[in-house]
């Protein structure tokens, strides 16, 4: 490679959880640079999970769906002798992170609530339980994989 690898830049923890991961999300639910807009939305999501489950704070069960969400494996698109094949890989520590937010965040973004605050809340509920569209995309992505295990030899 000619270029040298770009360099990870620093987040600062959000200031009502100090938490790096939740500034991560909130810096991917943005839309148009109105970073206080998403995280008032973030926050009001959160209350909104803590009085549906009341066992439980609301940053845990917000931890517990994005865990359920990130995928350990994915499959990749690879060309061999003009055939394209579907290879099994696993995915990096990082990558699970950031699917696993953009995932919660488009499959939240089209459900049916009124409000974007009710409809995170509503998948990281349901995400939180084991169901919900983005733990949908995340079998659905670790069956592709099950089921193209065949072709793991062509692996780089």
């Amino acid at each position: 490679m000619r270029k040298s690898q770009a360099r990870k830049r620093d987040i600062t923890p959000d200031p009502r959880f100090n938490d790096i991961l939740v500034s991560r999300f909130i810096n991917n639910m943005m839309l148009q640079g109105k970073k206080e807009k998403a995280r008032k939305i973030f926050y009001d999501a959160i209350d909104i999970v803590e009085t549906k489950v009341e066992e439980e704070p609301g940053i845990e069960v917000w931890k517990k769906a994005l865990n359920n969400i990130m995928p350990s494996v994915m499959v990749k698109s690879r060309r061999v002798g003009g055939a394209t094949f579907q290879i099994p890989m696993e995915v990096k520590p990082h990558l699970k992170v950031s699917f696993g937010i953009k995932w919660m965040i488009k499959y939240s973004r089209s459900r049916n609530e009124k409000s974007m605050a009710g409809k995170l809340a509503g998948e990281i509920v349901a995400a939180s339980k084991g169901e919900g569209a983005a733990v949908k995309k995340k079998e659905d992505t670790h069956r592709m994989a099950e089921a193209n295990k065949a072709f793991s030899h062509f692996r780089v």
